[in-house]
């Protein structure tokens, strides 16, 4: 058994502080927008071509850059083993602030 605690969060708003906190460093960040711009390449060009078994990519693509993120520039664990669904709202939340200039690129 894990002596990690596991907080409680009530809502996504009430996660992405910690989220972001979890992604402070400038390389870990950049490369989960590589990995999040990856799938919606991938995304696209499947659906475009109709190569649909292209989409098994996705996840490799997508969590792939972002745990090397973590576990090398970060020295972290993803948050995605902890809260999965909120991690994957944050991944894209994260991203679209950096795109508007609300977080650094």
């Amino acid at each position: 058994m894990s002596t990690e605690s596991v907080k409680t969060f009530n809502s996504f708003a009430e996660f992405y502080p910690y989220y972001l906190q979890e992604h402070s460093n400038d390389t870990c960040r950049r490369l989960h927008y590589v990995g999040s711009l990856l799938v919606l390449g991938i995304l696209a060009y499947a659906i475009g071509t109709q190569q649909w078994a292209l989409l098994w990519t996705l996840p490799i693509a997508g969590y792939g850059f972002a745990w090397v993120g973590h576990f090398v520039f970060e020295k972290n664990k993803p948050a995605t083993f902890k809260y999965p669904l909120y991690s994957f709202i944050g991944d894209w939340v994260m991203l679209k602030d950096a795109f508007t200039g609300r977080i650094r690129f």
